[in-house]
Formats: C-alpha cells, sequence, structure tokens
C-alpha cells in the first residue's frame, strides 16, 4: 500500500457537485493499493499516519503529530499511485488492485485511523469523479509505502 500524506489547513472532496467529506488543519491521504496489500498494512499505515510527527510545536518545528494537535485525515482512493510510466507516453495501471480488493483496504485504511485516534475521518467515494480541493500546509508532502517500511 501507498498513502501519500498531504498536510492541509483543509480539504475537501466533491461528487457531483456535492461535498460529500472535508477536514480543516489535518492531512489529506491518497491511498493506492496493489494486488498483494493486507488488512496489516492498513493498519500499519493508519497508525503511522496518526503518529508522524509533521505538525509545528510552539516553537515552529516538526514535533507533533495529528493526534496531537486534534488534526483530521481525509482519505482519498487513488489507484494512480501504481502507475507505471517506465515506458511509452500513457502510463499502466496493472499493479494496482482491483475494486473488489482495494476497497476494502482504503475503508480499513479509515476504520484504522478511528481506532488509532483520530476523531475527524473523511472519505471521498470509491470509484468516482472526485474534484479534491487541497490547501496544502508547508508544503508538506509525505510519501509512505508499506513495500519500504515492513
Amino acid at each position: 500500500m501507498r498513502v501519500v500524506l498531504q498536510r492541509v489547513t483543509r480539504g475537501s472532496v466533491t461528487v457531483d457537485g456535492q461535498i460529500v467529506g472535508a477536514v480543516e488543519r489535518g492531512f489529506v491521504a491518497l491511498v493506492g493499493v496493489t494486488h498483494d496489500d493486507t488488512p496489516a498494512q492498513a493498519e500499519f499505515l493508519a497508525r503511522k499516519t496518526a503518529n508522524l510527527r509533521v505538525f509545528d510545536d510552539a516553537d515552529g518545528k516538526m514535533n507533533l503529530s495529528a493526534l496531537e494537535v486534534g488534526g483530521g485525515v481525509l482519505v482519498i482512493s487513488q489507484f494512480t499511485l501504481y502507475a507505471d510510466a517506465r515506458r511509452g507516453r500513457r502510463p499502466g495501471f496493472t499493479d494496482a488492485a482491483q475494486p473488489d480488493v482495494a476497497a476494502p483496504l482504503v475503508a480499513q485504511y479509515a476504520v484504522c485511523l478511528r481506532s488509532e485516534g483520530i476523531e475527524r475521518v473523511e472519505q471521498g467515494i470509491f470509484g468516482a469523479m472526485m474534484a479534491v480541493e487541497i490547501h496544502n500546509d508547508g508544503p508538506v508532502t509525505i510519501l509512505l509505502d508499506t513495500a519500504e517500511m515492513m
């Protein structure tokens, strides 16, 4: 699994002209799933997301976690995180998991964020065409990839 975390002052997702999820201070989490990913990886990434110390403390140092600042997380499924653009001009997506595998793992990641103590967890709609608004804070963007971390 891959998660691109963008620290935000606010973020929202709109489907068919309606806002379906929004957070203020916290993260927009773009989540990609590949074929052999597991619920344990979703849990690991949720724990890492909740506890990653990338929010400023009183001294302006990135020393606090989303949990410590009361940050929310907007979870957006994004199969394009597994794009293969090594050849040609059109990326391939064969490394991205099919929806029957990916959707439950994206949902599991959101459930695990809540169980880690993140009070506001919002989600986009899996498989929908989504307009995601991201007000990047910093900007701070972190890539978490279980292939490199577990």
